[in-house]
């Protein structure tokens, strides 16, 4: 299946297509959109639209997975990132692009095994799910690439659950294994109740 991740923003917005299946995904493309905040803000988002757009042209994504927004106390920045979600779920809509939306709490869960890993770990555990040694770009890169690999693994659990949820629940091969070895090491080293 081949996924489009976006973690959306108005400044930064990363995206990225991981197409495979399991214990065989790799990173097809990705990237960071970015617009100024000296240009008009209907101009920024017509420009994310555009560039979400090219992305389905060009990629054809079976799927789209985008992260849901995280709402802070920074209003105005909580307004831009919904119009800018906005904005890209329009362009999936009209490219015919199937959509889940994730809370970054089952990106975590999916990709580190842990619902409170760090930025760092769920990083790292991204790269090694995609074996590569680093991912060119902004922290908005490695997250585009973090939803994807959630909507990758959400979708093989749920086929092999019959859709049932469950939380420790992992699939096979190399996704599975990564993420086992990633909760042992958690374990290892997470502090113990005194």
């Amino acid at each position: 299946m081949r996924v489009l991740g976006v973690d959306p923003g108005l400044a930064r917005t990363g995206v990225a297509v991981i197409d495979g299946g399991v214990g065989a995904l790799i990173l097809v493309h990705a990237a960071c959109v970015e617009t100024s905040p000296e240009v008009d803000g209907g101009d920024r988002l017509a420009g994310l639209f555009a560039a979400v757009e090219k992305l389905i042209t060009m990629y054809r994504p079976e799927a789209a997975a985008v992260e849901e927004l995280f709402f802070s106390s920074n209003r105005r920045s909580a307004m831009q990132v919904s119009e800018a979600r906005g904005v890209i779920l329009l362009a999936l809509a009209r490219g015919g692009v199937a959509m889940s939306s994730y809370t970054p709490l089952q990106v975590k869960e999916s990709v580190a095994g842990w619902g409170a890993a760090t930025k760092p770990q769920v990083a790292r555990m991204t790269r090694a799910l995609l074996g590569l040694d680093h991912i060119l770009g902004p922290d908005d890169v490695t997250d585009a690439c973090a939803v994807a690999l959630c909507h990758h693994h959400r979708g093989r659990l749920a086929a092999v659950t019959g859709g049932a949820r469950s939380r420790r629940a992992v699939p096979a091969g190399r996704l599975g294994a990564a993420i086992d070895q990633a909760r042992r090491r958690q374990a290892a080293v997470a502090p113990r109740p005194t």
